[in-house]
């Protein structure tokens, strides 16, 4: 869903084409460390189905990747939506 606003965003604000792939790139890497967290769980499960301290590490760093991912794109979203945002909307 936020890729979808991000998008719909980006095109009301008519973003510079560099723009644009700064935003993708930030976009595919937040969606490329939730495959790959999605990928690593199910491995894990596979391996050891029952529970194990270790398999908990596994799939606690996957998700911390995904978050720091997520963090990272809402501060490239920020630096780059905002300043067009806030003069569209209050005329600076």
């Amino acid at each position: 869903m936020a890729t979808v606003c991000v998008i719909a965003l980006g095109a009301w604000l008519s973003l510079s084409r560099i723009e644009w792939a700064i935003l993708a790139l930030t976009m595919g890497l937040v969606w490329t460390a939730e495959f790959f967290n999605t990928a690593l769980e199910a491995v894990v499960d596979l391996a050891s189905p029952d529970i194990h301290p270790l398999a908990k590490v596994s799939k606690d760093v996957g998700a911390a990747a995904v978050l720091i991912a997520a963090i990272t794109s809402v501060v490239v979203g920020l630096a780059i939506l905002g300043p067009p945002l806030w003069a569209r909307l209050f005329g600076h």
